[in-house]
């Protein structure tokens, strides 16, 4: 492992980061929050200039394109860890103690969207906005957005792109990938826009339709109203907000082909895609049936709230259009399995991903017909393309660390709490990168009240729930961290 190329790449990750922080700071100035620009100006002056002084120290190790596949694994969690440590800083200054400042940051770099605010009146539009642009920011992908800036990840760019990609895949829509990360952007940029004047253009504020496009797009949930949508009390801002936190847990790969040759049978091509919408359409029919006939809602509300819950917890978002704490046990029952389906390979959406639950019933349906036909081969296929053994392997390895590492934190914090709907909830909404759990961390609750060790926990899931566990997982092997795995990895 050599670390000086590690440090130089962290150095330029940490420069550019540093002119992100920035930007709120002309949003305290638009808004005359004088007291709010020193905390975001002085952590942006520290970080550029701290890695100012790392490119100087590592000034000869600025050729990345050597970059092996392990260090290029442990580029993108450190990346990660040390970004979300820099976007905590700014929340002390506004009171947070270290540990809820942590959690804050994990949960808006992640996109999870889970928080420890109690009281949303004392703080300024300006730390609002940076919740939700961390979100942003993190929704697309913090390599991303470096390899489609940075010149310096031409070749070493690829392998971290895809060890940051959400999902399964090695698809690019560009030959290069620098263009394939500016192409997947400017998709992103253009659907926030798009949600911006649409919520507008129905009365939502300007500065509220810009948080909670940022929080929408990136399946993040962070939302400047205390009680999320819900306290917008407007059902044009549900059904609009809906339809875009369904883009958001599509694949924008796909979305970038559509938009670019005016073909939306491609949409209806993708295997994963039409099982995000048979899945939408189950659980949004099957909740709607049982708020209608169990809760006492009437037609159109169950309707669109089972619609809007069901596309912001797919979309892992967990924005709120009611309090679905109180709902009846079989709505609750069926909407808990958003929790770790996530939306599309390659979206904003965290979780399992919609690709490895397709997988998953093709893997069991050989299984079944092997039985009875023991002989026969019958390759696993994806859009009549037959899966590689390399990507099978990776799909049921993740598979089996995701439901491990999510049973070792569901008993350790249920034991620490002392509440188990806290702890399996608390775990499956934080490692799948969903938001609200159920019980005093539900939609309208916070995690304020847990632990500080629970806490930590749950900030660790949520990025490693991010980084789709493997690059996290590689670093616990020891023969990732000798010299000579460095050079032989492929």
């Amino acid at each position: 492992m050599r670390f000086k190329y590690i440090l130089n790449s962290l150095s330029w990750m940490m420069v550019l980061y540093g002119g992100l922080i920035f930007v709120p700071c002309f949003v305290a100035l638009y808004y005359r929050e004088w007291s709010a620009i020193m905390p975001f100006a002085g952590v942006a002056l520290v970080t550029v200039i701290v890695g100012l002084i790392l490119q100087r120290y590592t000034l000869e190790y600025q050729n990345l394109n050597n970059v092996k596949k392990p260090e290029a694994l442990f580029i993108v969690s450190a990346t990660w860890f040390l970004l979300t440590i820099i976007s905590a800083i700014p929340y002390v200054f506004f009171g947070l103690s270290p540990i809820n400042a942590f959690f804050e940051a994990a949960s808006g770099t992640s996109t999870t969207g889970a928080s420890i605010l109690t009281d949303y009146t004392i703080y300024p539009k300006t730390f609002f906005f940076w919740r939700s642009f961390t979100q942003w920011i993190g929704g697309m992908g913090i390599i991303v957005l470096f390899v489609a800036i940075l010149p310096q990840f031409k070749v070493a760019g690829r392998q971290m792109f895809f060890a940051e990609a959400p999902g399964p895949t090695d698809e690019k829509i560009t030959p290069r990938i620098r263009h394939t990360a500016t192409a997947l952007w400017g998709v992103y940029i253009f659907l926030t826009i798009l949600e911006v004047i649409a919520l507008m253009a129905f009365g939502m504020p300007g500065f509220d339709a810009v948080c909670n496009s940022f929080s929408t797009l990136s399946g993040g949930g962070f939302s400047p109203n205390g009680l999320s949508i819900m306290g917008y009390n407007n059902s044009a801002f549900v059904w609009i907000i809906s339809f875009f936190l369904f883009l958001a847990s599509a694949n924008f790969a796909l979305q970038y082909k559509v938009l670019t040759k005016f073909k939306l049978r491609y949409l209806w091509e993708s295997e994963e895609f039409r099982l995000l919408c048979k899945i939408v359409l189950f659980l949004s029919v099957s909740i709607a049936l049982f708020l209608h006939f169990y809760d006492g809602y009437s037609v159109s509300t169950s309707i669109r709230d089972a619609i809007f819950q069901v596309c912001s917890l797919i979309s892992t978002a967990g924005f709120a259009s009611v309090d679905f704490n109180n709902w009846c046990v079989g709505a609750k029952v069926l909407l808990f399995t958003t929790f770790f389906v996530g939306g599309c390979a390659g979206s904003a959406a965290g979780g399992i991903k919609v690709v490895r639950v397709l997988f998953g019933f093709k893997y069991l349906k050989r299984e079944l017909v092997q039985i009875v036909h023991p002989r026969a081969v019958l390759p696993i296929k994806i859009d009549k393309k037959p899966l590689s053994h390399d990507v099978l392997r990776q799909i049921l390895g993740f598979l089996i660390f995701y439901f491990v590492i999510a049973i070792f934190s569901s008993i350790i914090t249920s034991i620490i709490e002392e509440n188990i709907i806290v702890g399996i909830t608390g775990t499956f909404t934080t490692l799948g990168n969903a938001g609200p759990g159920y019980g005093p961390i539900g939609p309208m609750g916070n995690f304020d009240s847990l632990s500080s060790v629970t806490k930590f926990i749950f900030s660790m899931n949520m990025i490693i729930g991010r980084l789709e566990l493997i690059p996290f997982l590689a670093m616990l092997y020891p023969d990732f961290w000798t010299r000579s795995s460095g050079y032989e990895a492929k």
